[in-house]
């Protein structure tokens, strides 16, 4: 096997390491939430094109997260790992200095880039380095990490925005990501790649790529004829890629393991719906709260802090839980206080009290804390070591693809209410409209998600502990 004996490696630098970039990543994202207002004021952009600069990344990282677990899990996670902190810092940098809108999303996709090379690789380290019965632990602190940043993004992202402009939100991760770099040479032993000496499968890799781009695309531009006829080419597209990856050799992705392991292909599913019920939620709020409440982005982050800091809170003592309950018992419960939080969202007026909305956010805290981590450990034991880093890569995949759903579904819903206009005073019922509308569909799409988190069945604990 070619990787450094876990033992001898220093366990809690490989914990601080992979969960300072998982805090990265969200609070990039969610400060640039924060910031979209003032974005598109200084470039003039629409509702849609608003949306793009969000969407943008998670498109390009989507598209490239699976083949980047696949060469990880081949040439080694430690070294795609530091690929991707790499070419994140410096698209951040890019970012900050945009002229305009088209070349700001143009770095969004690059920045997707090195994301891709960290969704893909950070979580398969944690799983390679500790032993099974800690995993849930390690996971839980991991995706509390993530929250953290979700946490921190509203907050510190509207003080940035307010008081030094958007640009400072993106100013802010390069020093983070230089900081990261250093640890990583410095400080993280060893290599792991158990699937050192396969072949990497290109052909499907460029399959999953144009299928993934067709159908994300076709959706985003619904109800277009333009985009029906893109949808109709990435299903095509999605049957070739099956056909092909169920005959060669050595796959990007194993369908076997969708066909074969009912607990990898249903936590899986319901991480797909989870993320596309819940994704665009702050987006959404954030947009709401600066708009029909008045706030400025620091108010409004403090808001949408709540969320995040409940998920914090809780989500070690979930993970934790798993270790000892069945995850699909914990994640269920999880979706099923999402739904209730998403459902309470429907009601949303221009005289909604905040407490209500604050209700809400408490609630979809607690649902995605109990729900994150036992489904990434029901995932991550489900396989053996040389599929941790496809594992991985296809979790984070469902979770980007997911969210790209989730965003895509807004923009169809502000295509039919809004059209191409910027949200203006007199446009602000038709927001409303276009708000609720999309959190009653996330909230059934919820309920199918709990179904599909109790249809996993359970996780096998001896071969869990055999590690």
């Amino acid at each position: 096997m070619y990787a450094e004996d876990s033992r001898i490696v220093d366990r809690r630098i490989v914990l601080l390491i992979a969960t300072t970039a998982s805090f990265l990543n969200p609070f990039m994202g969610s400060s640039v939430n924060i910031a979209l207002p003032r974005i598109g004021r200084e470039f003039g952009l629409d509702a849609i094109l608003l949306g793009w600069v969000t969407t943008a990344y998670l498109l390009s990282a989507g598209v490239l997260l699976l083949p980047f677990g696949r060469l990880a899990d081949i040439y080694g996670r430690k070294r795609i790992f530091l690929y991707g902190i790499s070419v994140y810092t410096f698209s951040s940098l890019l970012c900050a200095l945009a002229p305009s809108a088209g070349p700001l999303i143009l770095f969004r996709v690059l920045q997707g880039i090195g994301g891709s090379m960290i969704f893909g690789t950070g979580v398969a380290i944690l799983t390679s380095v500790f032993p099974p019965q800690e995993r849930g632990k390690v996971l839980g602190l991991n995706v509390a990490a993530v929250y953290l940043g979700l946490s921190a993004g509203p907050f510190i992202g509207g003080v940035l925005t307010a008081q030094l402009g958007w640009r400072s939100v993106f100013l802010a991760i390069v020093p983070l990501g230089i900081l990261e770099m250093g640890l990583i040479l410095w400080k993280l032993k060893g290599e792991w790649a158990e699937a050192k000496g396969e072949r990497f499968d290109g052909i499907g890799a460029l399959l999953y790529g144009l299928m993934f781009l067709a159908l994300i695309y076709g959706f985003s531009e619904l109800p277009s004829r333009r985009g029906g006829l893109s949808l109709l080419a990435g299903l095509m597209g999605m049957v070739a890629f099956v056909l092909w990856e169920t005959r060669v050799e050595s796959p990007v992705l194993d369908i076997r393991l969708f066909q074969q392991n009912t607990v990898f292909a249903f936590s899986n599913l319901a991480a797909l719906i989870n993320y596309s019920a819940t994704f665009a939620v702050s987006f959404l709020l954030s947009l709401y709260l600066q708009y029909i409440y008045g706030m400025d982005p620091q108010g409004a982050g403090l808001v949408l802090l709540v969320q995040p800091i409940v998920q914090a809170i809780f989500s070690p003592f979930a993970g934790r839980l798993s270790d000892r309950v069945e995850p699909r018992v914990v994640a269920s419960l999880g979706l099923s206080l999402t739904v209730v939080g998403l459902f309470l969202l429907t009601g949303l007026r221009e005289n909604t009290p905040l407490p209500m909305v604050l209700t809400g956010l408490v609630l979809l805290g607690l649902g995605f804390a109990l729900f994150s981590s036992p489904n990434a450990n029901a995932v991550m034991s489900s396989v053996e070591r040389r599929l941790y880093g496809v594992a991985s890569a296809t979790l984070g995949t469902m979770r980007l693809t997911g969210q790209m759903l989730s965003m895509g579904t807004v923009m169809l819903i502000f295509a039919l209410f809004l059209g191409r206009e910027p949200i203006t005073p007199e446009r602000y019922g038709l927001f409303l409209v276009s708000a609720r509308t999309a959190f009653v569909i996330f909230a059934l799409l919820s309920i199918g998600a709990v179904f599909a988190s109790l249809a996993r069945g359970e996780v096998h604990r001896e071969d869990r502990l055999a590690g």
